[in-house]
């Protein structure tokens, strides 16, 4: 096999089936939520799509080169098998209207066009010119994958969320990236490395937009927090003074920070007029029953 003359290739080919191996497992989550609910809510069926059919033109691509494709055969082979297994419980799980669309989109997609694809490229090229015909058509195809998740970048930078961006897939797919990208080098092959450089890029970027909108908040953000701190615990104060202390209340038992928010300030002097009343009233209560006694 010619990948056991070029080291660097095997242990790329093989690290790249391994991490991409993770990256198909990602779904398995969202497939569990969808068995137990018996419905597929609000997810979309095209990813899986998408994924299977990418993984056809890459096992038709790789067959036609001279053993150097074995570790692209293999991923890729595990990955139609994994993402047939989610659309099968998609269609399943799905009401009648998702499930229609789901059918059409891979009868059109994945039967029709590959099919196509297939006819074109056995009866209209051959040796060389096939593979490089079905190594664009894999490009491009790519591209457009790894091109989804900016509408994904675009929800976290407008909506400062990252709940809709795992940071655990954003890193699997770079890593896959990356290991791909070397393994395209390794065995000289254009059509495996291009995608997986904007592949690798877009990834990054997904990590560090994570970082910047998970751990880091900004000043009017801080500045809101903290308020909501300090009125939070002036109630629990506040409550406390008005279950808690029977006496007048004195300037150590109330803990005011630097600033306090007038509202706080007029609840606090109410309070302070009402235990102060309720004093008077226990006094006038006592004299009264001492008059009794007297007479």
């Amino acid at each position: 096999m010619a990948l056991t003359h070029n080291v660097w290739a095997f242990v790329f080919g093989i690290m790249g089936n391994i991490i991409s191996f993770v990256v198909f497992l990602a779904p398995v989550p969202t497939f569990i939520r969808i068995v137990k609910k018996k419905s597929t809510e609000g997810f979309q069926s095209l990813p899986y799509l998408s994924a299977i059919f990418s993984a056809m033109l890459w096992i038709y691509y790789a067959m036609q080169k001279d053993g150097s494709g074995f570790l692209l055969i293999t991923i890729n082979a595990v990955g139609c098998v994994i993402e047939t297994i989610y659309i099968v419980l998609f269609v399943t799980y799905a009401n009648k209207k998702t499930r229609i669309s789901t059918l059409k989109v891979l009868g059109l997609l994945n039967f029709l066009g590959f099919a196509v694809i297939v006819l074109v490229c056995e009866l209209l090229t051959k040796g060389s010119t096939r593979e490089k015909v079905l190594g664009g058509i894999c490009v491009g195809f790519s591209v457009s994958v790894f091109a989804a998740p900016l509408s994904i970048m675009r929800v976290v930078v407008r909506t400062r969320s990252v709940e809709f961006m795992p940071f655990s897939l954003s890193l699997f797919l770079t890593l896959s990236a990356v290991t791909w990208l070397f393994y395209g080098l390794a065995i000289k092959d254009f059509y495996v490395a291009l995608p997986n450089v904007l592949g690798a890029f877009l990834g990054a970027v997904q990590m560090i937009l994570y970082i910047i909108f998970k751990y880091y908040k900004t000043p009017v953000a801080q500045k809101t927090d903290k308020s909501k701190a300090v009125a939070s615990e002036h109630s629990i104060d506040i409550a406390k003074l008005t279950t808690i202390t029977p006496g007048p209340i004195s300037d150590s038992t109330v803990h005011q920070p630097p600033a306090v928010h007038n509202v706080l300030e007029t609840q606090i002097q109410v309070t302070e007029v009402k235990s102060q009343n309720m004093n008077d009233a226990e006094d006038q209560t006592s004299k009264d029953v001492q008059n009794q006694n007297q007479v």
